[in-house]
């Protein structure tokens, strides 16, 4: 193994960059609507996501163990299905996480503008979103640093708050009687039935979004037969235990009917305990994770943007053969703050109509990822220096494959989110157009200065710090 390799990111350090893309606003803040949709049943559809995300992550191991290459997923599905398919998946996974980002940008500014009022809230998102593209600008490495400590803000917040709601519901704060079951008491699990709890899990899964962190960075792991599959349990266990948590001790503090999405459900449940300091605490906290998430996504961002021009997607001036994808980090960044900008130059309305996509674009993703897996498992077997990490294949493939399909298929269940469902078809729909517009005349859409780039040739994108190590034996199982 070369210098490189050793010197590459250990599980700890993927682990802390994947938590830091995952823990932001869509939990902290977003996850009210879940909670008001499902009631306390919440806590069976946060369980419940885990283990999809469980099976994701794990299908994606088996194929970033096998072959460590940059573009991950988008990657492995143009190998398994065609060019037409990376070029898609790809697109449309970049499409909805810079939307999503751009949202997250313009939520951070909107807290920030309360302690400095003077400056605009379309400069504050500017400011955001040139910050996180610069910091990007370092390298993996020195982003995976400033990572985990963000990631240890979030993380330390919200095992926090979980200590303050337990000591409220046990009454351990001198003068103030416990809460006991409080609100929990009072409340059926099922308040919304089965299509209450259905209607959740997309914003449910949005809360886990970002763990595909993992799959992007697999290029620059160290020994990636070792850090990837320890870096996917750590990620799960650590998420599906401090989720849960937090719910399970939210739940008695705050009637589940009354949260707002204007208000994170954790600010409401401390301020019902009598708890106001430290319910202001969190909007700093939520600033953090924000940003924390926004580095992180950025980071799989520039991967993506150079895997589509690897691979001939993306215009020939996006090509990056660097360590560090500059072009695609820049482009990125580029993208965001026309978001941003769009943002309030349409009305508000077509703009959270546009971002809500973002959820189905990654629930797209998802079940991109676990179809490719299955095909890649009954054509190579497993890795040939592991085990297989998706255990009761194919089954539990068809099993998290059904559920992102119905997740899919439940989004219009929720009012906002059926726009994200159609918003989402077309998006792909677009993409499928341009890509045939692009098979039969490459250079129609660009200029002869912008045409698109020509594939890299398999022994350049195999090199030898990323190895095609494919067990290429049907029978291996």
């Amino acid at each position: 193994m070369d210098t490189k390799t050793k010197a590459g990111l250990s599980a700890w350090q993927l682990t802390m960059l994947a938590l830091g893309t995952v823990v932001g606003g869509s939990f902290f803040l977003g996850s009210s609507i879940a909670i008001r949709a499902a009631g306390p049943a919440i806590f069976l559809a946060f369980i419940l996501g885990g283990v999809l995300v469980y099976f994701i992550l794990s299908a994606l191991s088996e194929m970033a163990v096998a072959n460590p290459r940059p573009g991950s997923f988008q990657a492995y599905s143009q190998e398994a299905f065609g060019p037409w398919l990376g070029f898609v998946v790809g697109w449309v996974y970049w499409t909805g996480l810079v939307l999503a980002m751009s949202s997250e940008a313009t939520a951070a500014s909107v807290f920030i503008q309360a302690w400095i009022p003077r400056v605009s809230l379309p400069a504050l998102a500017t400011i955001i979103v040139a910050g996180v593209t610069l910091l990007n600008l370092l390298g993996a490495r020195t982003l995976s640093h400033l990572e985990s400590s963000l990631a240890a803000v979030k993380l330390a917040a919200l095992a926090g708050f979980a200590g303050l709601a337990l000591a409220l519901i046990i009454g351990i704060f001198p003068g103030k009687a416990p809460v006991g079951l409080g609100a929990l008491a009072l409340e059926p699990v099922f308040p919304g039935g089965i299509r209450g709890v259905a209607g959740s899990m997309l914003i449910v899964l949005f809360s886990y979004a970002g763990f595909e962190i993992i799959g992007l960075a697999s290029s620059e792991a160290r020994d990636p037969h070792k850090t990837i599959p320890r870096a996917i349990i750590y990620t799960v266990i650590v998420l599906i235990g401090l989720y849960c948590s937090v719910i399970a001790v939210l739940l008695p503090l705050v009637p589940t009917a009354g949260l707002s999405q204007e208000v994170s459900p954790l600010v409401a449940a401390l301020t019902s305990g009598g708890l106001s300091r430290a319910a202001g605490s969190i909007n700093v906290i939520m600033i953090t994770a924000i940003i924390s998430t926004m580095l992180a996504a950025t980071f799989g961002l520039g991967r993506m943007v150079r895997s589509l021009a690897d691979a001939g997607h993306a215009p020939a001036f996006l090509v990056d053969k660097g360590d560090v994808p500059l072009r695609g980090i820049l482009f990125s960044g580029a993208a965001m703050l026309a978001s941003v900008s769009l943002g309030y130059l349409l009305p508000r309305q077509i703009y959270l109509f546009l971002v809500s996509s973002g959820g189905f674009s990654l629930l797209f993703v998802y079940a991109i990822i676990l179809i490719t897996h299955n095909k890649h498992r009954r054509i190579y077997g497993c890795p040939p220096k592991g085990h297989c990490q998706l255990a009761g294949f194919p089954y539990t493939s068809w099993f998290a494959i059904a559920g992102l399909v119905a997740v899919i298929a439940t989004m219009p269940l929720i009012p906002g989110q059926g726009s994200g469902l159609y918003v989402g078809l077309l998006l792909t729909g677009f993409y499928l157009m341009v890509y045939t517009i692009f098979k039969s005349n490459p250079r129609r859409l660009f200029s002869r200065g912008l045409a698109l780039a020509k594939p890299l040739p398999p022994n350049l994108l195999n090199t030898k710090e990323h190895p095609n190590q494919i067990n290429k034996e049907p029978g291996r199982k």
